[in-house]
């Protein structure tokens, strides 16, 4: 989260507390709920984690009667649960927020999710052992915190009864924090803010001060990469650079990120009601219908999902990037949805799960595309779309559909049929390609999230000229006709690129996009992105172990894009972008084959693209059918 959302967010909280508590020693009260502060909860190893407690009042006394237990486990300061806990605790359930493992007020020693399996069954056996709990908890929470459900899900708590985790961490060696080998930099980025803020360093606040120095100046260190360990304030925060560091040069998907990996192990998971929720344009989409897709056969669960055109942690909006699509597409009441299926489930009430929306069927996506492409009041490009039911993931419906790259540019159906025909292109690892929006997790001064034109200027950090980023020479543009029809694309995506470099390893990225034709209010039309994907050459083979190229071979990479759901209109152009790097999206490939995170030196690359009949690269689009006229 950028700095401004987090100062935002905590005049909110400290709002809220002002005007529903009323401070008495270690309870705060309010008319209708009780709220105990900082209970530190002893884990198995003696560590303390401090625990809010908010508990339903009657006749200005706390609720005797045991409940079931709303639980939040979060690195972002328990504090900032003083919403959740007020609704929970005013709708017949005791709602407990606990700060992680060495955040804000916990003891401890911070680690990237890996005490929190551990720690989540200490403190779900905690919290059972009370007499205002029935025995029953269900767990919330968005990012990190959908990261701790999972754990705990995966822990198998005999207390936890269902989980929402919403934009959760999750397989974080496939598609999370690594994506195909490359390293995801909105953590480094994460670790840049946050190891000065909640850490056991920020207790000392010249440490803090430092630390917050080095944060606000992320932009000058994105351009000394890579991050080494004791060179820069970081190492003030030790475990915070630790890992950082061993992240960033681990990339095989082993052990090293064996926590919530779900799509290895999913019998491991506990056999409960999950509902996954997440965003086309959030940076855990992949993640999220991977779960789904891992889980629905293995647990009886039920297993539910459901995809917005969000971006992360955003579901209670309608508008992201640019791009408008409709009032529609938010979820108004983010408590309310929710606690219906907590009531079903932790209260057997007999209400809408399983009969209307959100929950008439296991699987609800959000069908983008379908708006009329004009200007709103906002400026926002009107891309629209609508919900739609269906029943499993990916459709069965789906006719998986092969759009070749032509070697004059083009992206059509048929499959060249010549010899010998390539496209070439120099990666220089000093002048990547620029970020310009996508999966990110947070919007902040170096990341732009969600749906954006694919054109420079002043709210690109790194590509401040207002130009296309097709201009650039190190992208390969394929694009088709324009379409006669409209055509849907929902599900899965994969790019199955024939290519060589020069170098002995090296990146390879594809975008997809969808391309409004000129308008009166947009007479330079709009290059829309719809998911992009990134492979590192020595993880091509495998994510469990690097095979170096041999420079000028041919091989066949396999980029996975992020999963979506679009209409393509009739007059628009389906477009893949073809490069080696997005940047800061992904760490930057030297070319040089150096340990990870570890290089001096750079190499500039000759990439060979091949688009012949032997080696036909392609995207594969999974293309729904219309539906017959009734």
């Amino acid at each position: 989260m950028s700095p401004k959302k987090d100062i935002a967010r905590t005049k909110t909280h400290w709002s809220l507390l002002l005007i529903l508590l009323i401070a008495s020693g270690t309870f705060a009260h309010a008319e209708d709920y009780v709220l105990e502060q900082d209970v530190m909860v002893p884990m198995r190893d003696g560590v303390r984690l401090a625990t809010d407690i908010y508990r339903p009042v009657r006749d200005g006394k706390p609720l005797e009667e045991a409940l079931p237990v709303i639980l939040t486990r979060l690195p972002y300061n328990k504090q900032g649960g003083k919403t959740m806990g007020a609704y929970y605790a005013t709708h017949g359930y005791v709602f407990v927020a606990q700060d992680t493992r060495g955040r804000y007020n916990s003891e401890g020693i911070w680690h990237m999710l890996t005490d929190d399996g551990r720690d989540g069954v200490d403190c779900a056996a905690w919290i059972g052992q009370q007499s205002w709990c029935n025995g029953k908890i269900g767990m919330i929470g968005t990012s990190y915190v959908g990261g701790t459900q999972h754990a705990l899900a995966l822990a198998g708590a005999p207390e936890l009864k269902t989980v929402i985790p919403v934009d959760a961490m999750s397989n974080l060696g496939r598609q999370s924090l690594r994506n195909a080998g490359a390293f995801e930099l909105r953590f480094w980025n994460w670790i840049f803010l946050n190891a000065g803020r909640g850490s056991r360093a920020a207790h000392d606040s010249g440490t803090a001060e430092v630390l917050a120095e080095m944060a606000g100046q992320r932009f000058t260190y994105l351009d000394n990469m890579p991050t080494r360990r004791a060179v820069t304030p970081l190492k003030l925060a030790p475990e915070y650079e630790d890992w950082l560091i061993s992240a960033m040069e681990h990339g095989a998907n082993d052990e090293f990120w064996a926590q919530n990996n779900i799509v290895d192990a999913p019998e491991k998971y506990k056999d409960i009601p999950v509902y996954l929720v997440s965003g086309w344009y959030d940076s855990w989409a992949g993640n999220n219908t991977a779960n789904f897709m891992a889980l629905s056969p293995t647990i009886k669960g039920p297993v539910y999902l459901i995809m917005g055109p969000w971006i992360h942690g955003q579901q209670s909006g309608y508008a992201h990037g640019q791009v408008s699509f409709g009032k529609e597409a938010a979820i108004a009441d983010q408590w309310a949805w929710r606690q219906q299926w907590y009531d079903h489930w932790l209260k057997g009430i007999d209400n809408s799960v399983g009969k209307s929306d959100p929950f008439k069927t296991s699987v609800r996506i959000f069908v983008m595309g379908t708006g009329d492409g004009g200007k709103d009041e906002q400026g926002r490009l009107q891309h629209g779309g609508s919900w739609r039911n269906e029943h499993e993931w990916p459709l069965a419906r789906t006719e998986y559909t092969d759009f070749y790259l032509q070697a004059d540019g083009g992206l059509s159906r048929a499959k060249p049929q010549h010899e010998a025909a390539v496209t070439q292109f120099q990666f220089d690892p000093q002048n990547p390609v620029p970020t310009i929006g996508g999966n990110i997790s947070s919007n902040n001064d170096i990341l732009l999230q969600g749906a954006w034109d694919q054109k420079g200027g002043p709210h690109v950090w790194n590509f401040q000229q207002p130009i296309p980023i097709s201009a650039r020479n190190d992208v390969l543009v394929f694009q088709s006709e324009p379409l006669e029809q409209d055509l849907e694309v929902t599900g899965e995506i994969e790019v199955r690129l024939f290519a060589s470099s020069s170098a002995i390893d090296t990146d390879f990225t594809a975008k997809l996009l969808d391309v409004y034709p000129p308008s009166a209010d947009w007479p330079g039309g709009f290059d829309l992105n719809i998911g992009d994907g990134i492979v590192r050459g020595r993880f091509r083979e495998s994510l469990q172990k690097e095979v170096f190229m041999k420079p000028g071979e041919a091989y066949e990479f396999t980029i996975k894009l992020y999963p979506t759901s679009n209409v393509f209109k009739k007059g628009h152009r389906i477009r893949v972008d073809v490069s080696s790097s997005n940047f800061p999206r992904f760490d930057v490939n030297p070319n040089t084959g150096e340990p990870l995170n570890r290089h001096r030196l750079t190499n500039v690359a000759t990439q060979t693209i091949y688009h012949d009949a032997s080696r036909p690269s392609r995207i594969v689009l999974p293309v729904i059918p219309p539906s017959p006229v009734q």
